[in-house]
Order: structure tokens, then sequence, then C-alpha cells
């Protein structure tokens, strides 16, 4: 889910899109070289939360201790049963036809207590098998080292906030490249910072439910940076010249638009959105957007604080975070109209006070089973272009992008959103230029949506949580899908 602005109480119906809004998009074909995947997240699916040495993770942890912060009170202590079903979701994978299939690594299988001294091989095992499979199938493993997980052992001692997280990341990476690199060309090193920090250490929703609202999202943003430059840096020393991958980092963002033209919200959306993340990687300064270090630091003032409560790079961390990263990788679910609200009290600061944003949307769009995703497949298109020009056309790939319904197997929602979507992509490449070289729909199955447990779908096929057996059972999307990939063209 994503957490990107202040909601208002009204609904506004806005026509004007603004300098990235919608335009025709005849295009519906692809690049031979382009790439058409699906994702899945390791807790959402595995199960097998303590099984074969696997210690807890916060959100191990969170779900059991806080039961009802789970919409319908599940857990995902057995999930899909990944972790026993491996040949079927690789048969799953071969049905569709994906060239690549992104999942992560759950971090506590694999060093439970969160260091090397934990080290645990039947993890090593398990993620040993299911990468043989995928290759032994043509299917190019894309593996994330971090989606939302944490060690509980490392939560117990601040978790992302304590400036010692970058150096147990750089271990774990460590870890991963040293054993699964020789067949794993792909990894990212997170999975949405800004969507982890911001309610896990700023709001104190989610796990590992900290309320430090205004100052924890901020240190737990800058750690994440650093760590993922550490882990850029040893791979690009210890193990490119024999492995030869790519290391990215996956940030999630809306797109916004503005009823009066004002292309400096939408810019200001943008920075505090995609650009917290990815402006000290991409951009030209290696730094933080320019309007979060000025207003930040303003807000900060405004309360009687010595110092800026967004951290500040130094000369050498700049220069070390400034370009690690071979690909920018994209989380695309739904767009906003946004306008300016007031600044922000002196009083309990936040991010989303810090970034003033109001929000709304247009009564036309569609909506799916949660309630902040509308289908606004311009907004796509949108957020490629203006990635392409704020980051100088870097290479993108779409790492998640997806709807939710209640399940159902003639999922002609999912089917429209889908289409809509991928041709705003194939026109990005051929009209616009943008560099974007992959595509990964979000997800391969109906699977544990975090807070919202089981009470919303996004698969393309639909998972029986009640059946021992998890039985999968393939949607029409999945069929849509699939001859997509076969023949790079949209209906």
């Amino acid at each position: 889910m994503q957490i990107k602005c202040i909601s208002v109480s009204y609904i506004l119906c806005l026509t004007f899109v603004g300098t990235y809004g919608s335009e025709n998009a005849p295009t519906n074909d692809f690049p031979a070289s382009f790439k058409f995947g699906v994702a899945t997240a390791a807790f959402q699916i595995e199960g097998g939360w303590k099984e074969d040495g696997k210690g807890p993770s916060i959100w191990d942890v969170g779900t059991h201790e806080h039961p009802n912060s789970v919409v319908d009170g599940t857990n995902a202590d057995i999930a899909d049963d990944s972790y026993h079903q491996i040949d079927r979701d690789i048969e799953m994978l071969r049905d569709l036809g994906v060239n690549f299939y992104r999942f992560s690594i759950a971090w506590t299988r694999i060093m439970p207590n969160g260091d090397r001294s934990s080290l645990n091989r039947f993890g090593i095992q398990y993620y040993n098998t299911l990468i043989d499979k995928l290759v032994a199938n043509s299917i190019e493993p894309m593996v994330t080292m971090y989606h939302y997980d944490l060690p509980y052992e490392l939560q117990k001692i601040g978790g992302l906030t304590n400036p010692l997280f970058p150096q147990y990341f750089e271990s774990y990476a460590n870890v991963l490249y040293s054993n699964f690199g020789d067949r794993v060309k792909l990894w990212i090193t997170f999975n949405e910072p800004s969507d982890y920090c911001v309610p896990g250490y700023g709001a104190g929703s989610e796990p590992p439910f900290v309320n430090a609202t205004g100052i924890g999202e901020y240190l737990c943003m800058h750690h994440s940076i650093i760590a993922h430059a550490r882990a850029f840096h040893l791979y690009k020393r210890d193990y490119f010249k024999q492995q030869g991958g790519k290391i990215g980092i996956v940030s999630s963002s809306r797109f916004y638009f503005s009823r009066t033209n004002d292309t400096g919200i939408v810019n200001r959306a943008l920075q505090f959105n995609l650009g917290w993340t990815m402006h000290p990687i991409f951009s030209k300064s290696g730094n933080y957007p320019e309007v979060m270090i000025r207003d930040i630091a303003s807000n900060s003032q405004m309360e009687g604080r010595e110092w800026s409560r967004l951290p500040e790079f130094d000369e050498f961390s700049i220069a070390y975070i400034r370009g690690a990263a071979d690909f920018l990788g994209l989380n695309y679910y739904t767009s906003r109209y946004v306008q300016l609200g007031p600044h922000a009290e002196t009083k309990n600061p936040s991010w989303e006070k810090d970034a003033r944003l109001n929000c709304s949307v247009d009564p036309s769009w569609k909506r799916a089973k949660t309630p902040w995703l509308y289908n606004v497949p311009e907004g796509l298109g949108g957020l490629l272009r203006w990635i392409k020009e704020e980051y100088n056309n870097v290479e993108v790939i779409i790492t998640e992008n997806g709807w939710s319904d209640d399940g159902r197997l003639n999922d002609q929602g999912r089917v429209d959103s889908l289409k809509e979507h991928l041709r705003y992509v194939s026109q990005a490449i051929k009209k616009h230029g943008c560099n974007v070289i992959a595509y990964s729909h979000w997800s391969l199955m109906d699977n544990f949506e975090w807070l919202k447990g089981y009470s919303e779908r996004f698969g393309l096929y639909y998972v029986n949580i009640s059946s021992p057996e998890r039985t999968r059972v393939p949607k029409k999307s999945s069929d849509v899908y699939k001859r997509i990939i076969a023949t790079r063209k949209l209906d």
C-alpha cells in the first residue's frame, strides 16, 4: 500500500492533467529485447514461518502480537505455502511464459538473527533449489534482498534507525552474492523504502510499529540509501568481474496531476515521493531533493530544533551514493490530483506535514477493491517521462503494477488495467524514447497483502486460502498476460 498524501474530505472532478498527462496511445507492441515477468515477496507467499531454522521477522512478530491490525485477522504463517510448493509455482511461471521472476529472499531464512553468526544452511538450500529450477526452465531470477521483513533481532537494536544497519545489510548482501550470484544477474537491494519507513518508523501504523513521527522515517530512509550504496559497491568491487550482474533499488510512486497546470506542485509531489529515494542515487547533486532539504530544515527551525530532522549526507557520502545503481526499479499503481497544503504545524511533525500535499481523485476513475487504488494508466506514462527528464533517461524496470479485486476468476478489471498500463509503457518506449527494459506484474498469485490480509487479491492465479493444499487456479488475466508475452503485442 502507498501512503503518499494527506487525504481530503472532498472529491474533485478534475479534467486537466498537466504537462505529463493523458495522450492517445496508439502503440501496442514491444521491442524484441523487452522482458515480461511477475513479482512476489517472500513474507507474502512462502509460509513455513518457523521451519528449518527460520527466525522471526518484524512482520511475524507484528501480526502475532497485534492480530487486530490485520483487517481479516489472518497472518502469513502458511500464506500460499510456497515454501513447500516450488514446483507448482514454477509450473505457473512456465505456463505464463515469463522471461523473469521477481521474488524476494527472507533475510530471516538465511540469517535468522540478522547476522552471519546465525547462517542457516537450510535457508540457502531452499533458495538454491528455487533458483536452480528457474534457470533450468529458462526463467531469469530477479532477486529482491529486502521486502519489508526485517529480522526481529535487528529491530531489538533499533532496526533501520540504527546507524549500524548498513553494515548488517552489507554482510547479508555478501552472503547472497557469494551463494547465488553465479546464477542471479538482477539484484534489487530494497523494495519501496518510503512505504516501510513512513508507516513503520514514522506513523507507527505498521510493523515494527515505531511511532517516531517526523524523525524515524527520515532516519530509516537515510540508512536504507547508505545500505544500498554499500551493497552496490561491494558487488562492483568483489563480484562484478566474475558474475557480471546489475544492482538496482525500487521505489513506489504515484503520479500527480494539477487542475491549474501548476507544474511546481506536481514536481514538489514527485520529489517528496520518488525523489526522496532516487535523487541521491540518480541526480547530479547526489543528495536529497532541494525542496526537501530546504523545507524540512525550515520546519525544524520553526520547531525550535538545533538541526534539521532530515539527516545530511557529508561530501564523502554524496560521492559514494551518487550513481550507485545500474537501474531504477519502479512500482506504479495509481495517481492523484494534488494541490499545495498549508504550512506544517510546529507540533507532531511528520513526512506528510513536511510534504504539504493535499490529494484528491477524479470520480470518473475506476476504483479497485482496495480504497487507495484507482485505474489511472496515463499516470504511468507521465511518471516514466518525468524519470527520463529528471534522471537522464536512466534504465527503468517496472517492478510492480497491478489491480486488486475479490479474487474472482473472471477478473475483467485486472485484464483492462493490465492492457491499459502496458499500452502506456509501449508508448513511453516507442514515442517518447523512455529507457524502459522490462515490466513485472504484481502478482503471480493471490497472497497475504500485509495489513489487508487476504481481503483483497492481486494475483493472476487464484489461491484458495481455505484449502490445506493452497490450490492455485488460473484467472482470465493469466491467459491474457500469457498471450501478450507470447505475441509481444496488445489486442
